[in-house]
């Protein structure tokens, strides 16, 4: 006779009820016409068997014997029949899903086998459906992150999507926000901060700059009372472009991230003042990376021999190319400077943040005995720099 290892497996009982078989083996018959429901498995000793929902992982989903296994040992799954995960894969098979998408959802999100689709997963299609959202938006939407499905619809999605909305005034880029940032309408922080930024009296512009270009700012666990009580200590007013920007470099760098860019700042010369000033005239100079800031610091300092506390007060030249802008510039500016052309205690910074047009007018063009040298000089590097970085 079977052993059979639970009352977990009395539906297969059942459907058995009045047969008595003799061999350990499976009938053949049970090789090829299935059981009534879309569960197959077969059953072992006590001590190999394998749970029904494993087995459900396993001939429904396609998972390995272990990676179903360790999934089952981790999550206490409450079905006990194949009716309840039936009618959610197919609603979800009904969508468009297919058999990968949906492996990698319930390894993400297996309580959904567990749900009531009807009550859970429907009614949220149905509502990004009617923002004109199209059925392989949600596909891409819920495959990506599965954990959308878990916050309520009308408690949470519904608000969060239309706070959204009121931001990008376009249920079209509303849409796309949430497909790019799956993970965006399933986190509770968004809609906390973005009323906290709000109440502290931060632009509407500046809002919608952070959810198109920004989003992860306001999904942080970051205090936002405090960092907003910070920003407007350090003299950033919340209706200009600069405090949204203030706001992506603190919350995108951890605080070791942040020290070890105000050290990488230090290290060549700079005090923890002019860390502090250059930050409150170009927030973005905290958001390149350290390799940024050595490389240009090197050129600036070891090649040029110039004054490295001139970038502590033109901040946004880190914001600019070595190669394409700051490297062609400056054997213009220097060889100018060699040749007495341009005074001492002229500014170093403007010529790199002059349009393309105003620094041909204004640092070749002018010198027309030195002209022809000056645009060879500047295009030779420049077509060489450019030349490198396609190589």
């Amino acid at each position: 006779m079977f052993k059979f290892n639970s009352w977990r497996h009395k539906t297969l009982i059942y459907y058995l009820k009045g047969l008595t078989l003799q061999s350990p083996n499976p009938n053949p018959f049970f090789q090829h016409y299935p059981l009534p429901f879309s569960l197959h498995f077969s059953t072992t000793t006590s001590d190999d068997s394998t749970s029904f929902a494993a087995s459900y992982l396993i001939n429904n989903l396609g998972f390995s014997t272990q990676s179903a296994s360790k999934l089952c040992s981790t999550y206490n799954f409450t079905f006990k029949t194949a009716q309840n995960p039936d009618s959610v894969l197919h609603v979800f098979r009904n969508h468009g899903f297919s058999d990968s998408q949906l492996r990698h959802m319930i390894a993400k999100l297996p309580e959904l086998l567990s749900c009531n689709p009807s009550k859970r997963v429907l009614p949220k299609f149905q509502f990004f459906l009617s923002k004109g959202a199209s059925k392989s938006d949600i596909v891409n939407l819920i495959s990506q992150n599965p954990r959308i499905l878990s916050p309520s619809l009308n408690n949470h999605i519904v608000p969060t999507y239309e706070l959204v909305y009121r931001f990008l005034k376009s249920h079209k880029e509303t849409i796309a926000r949430v497909i790019l940032n799956s993970a965006f309408h399933g986190d509770y922080h968004v809609p906390s901060n973005i009323k906290l930024l709000i109440e502290n009296g931060v632009s509407e512009s500046n809002i919608a700059r952070l959810l198109r270009s920004w989003p992860l700012a306001l999904r942080t666990r970051y205090n936002m009372v405090k960092l907003v009580e910070e920003l407007k200590d350090l003299g950033f007013n919340p209706s200009k472009t600069t405090f949204s920007i203030a706001v992506v470099a603190k919350t995108y760098a951890s605080e070791t991230r942040w020290k070890e860019k105000v050290d990488a700042f230090k290290k060549w010369g700079w005090s923890d003042e002019d860390v502090v000033n250059a930050f409150k005239k170009q927030p973005y100079c905290m958001l390149v990376s350290i390799d940024k800031i050595n490389l240009l610091m090197n050129f600036w300092v070891e090649q040029l021999g110039w004054d490295p506390l001139v970038l502590a007060k033109g901040p946004s030249l880190f914001l600019l190319s070595l190669e394409k802008r700051i490297i062609p510039r400056a054997q213009v500016v220097q060889f100018l400077l060699k040749k007495g052309l341009r005074e001492k205690n002229a500014s170093l910074t403007s010529p790199f943040i002059d349009s393309n047009k105003l620094f041909l007018d204004r640092y070749i063009k002018r010198y027309k005995e030195e002209s022809s040298y000056l645009l060879k000089l500047y295009e030779e590097k420049f077509t060489l720099e450019d030349k490198t970085e396609m190589s």
